[in-house]
């Protein structure tokens, strides 16, 4: 009976003489690089499908509705449309890192209340003390949680348009004064300098 030898054919992945190695399977390759940390969180609020009428019919495309932050101090909202939904995200989100606006936040919270109209939606914004969380609903929920405010109560009126809100949230933040650039803060500084 003739002994069986194990088969000693190399393996396809294994280095062979005289031939370069040629590198791993794919996905191997793109897990090996460090993924740096990101430094503005993305969150998609909407996507719409929306189409143009042509003279064969109509064309869809992708709009999509997104938020950028860094949870600290900036925002910013993005719209875009794509062939597909990831381009539409995509682009969505290089508008929104392009429009970026930084919020004064005073312990958690904004320094002041704030109502913005911006074509039907009309959204307010008052501060909360600590321990309160913040009290909003749908977009404007999604807008401050990438922001760095942790108490805040909102309300949102007039359109239930997701871009109107979203742009009219963006606007309310903006229109923020700090507490030092108040009009009567230079009379507080001034009292504390003759103490």
């Amino acid at each position: 009976m003739a002994e069986t030898t194990a088969n000693t054919t190399p393996r396809s992945d294994a280095p062979q003489q005289g031939r370069p190695q040629r590198g791993g399977r794919r996905d191997d390759r793109r897990n090996a690089a460090p993924a740096e940390p990101k430094e503005f969180e993305e969150v998609v609020i909407n996507i719409d499908r929306v189409s143009r009428v042509v003279k064969g019919g109509r064309r869809f495309r992708f709009k999509a509705l997104v938020v950028v932050g860094n949870r600290k101090d900036k925002v910013g909202v993005g719209v875009a449309k794509g062939a597909d939904v990831q381009a539409a995200i995509g682009k969505a989100t290089d508008v929104a890192k392009k429009n970026l606006i930084t919020i004064p936040i005073a312990n958690s919270t904004i320094p002041h209340d704030a109502e913005v109209k911006l074509s039907g939606a009309r959204v307010l914004i008052k501060p909360a003390a600590p321990g309160t969380g913040i009290i909003a609903g749908g977009v404007v929920r999604q807008i401050i949680g990438v922001t760095g405010i942790n108490n805040l109560l909102t309300k949102s009126l007039g359109s239930t348009n997701k871009v109107n809100i979203a742009y009219a949230t963006i606007e309310a933040l903006r229109s923020l004064v700090p507490r030092d650039q108040w009009l009567n803060a230079p009379k507080k500084a001034a009292k504390k300098e003759t103490k």
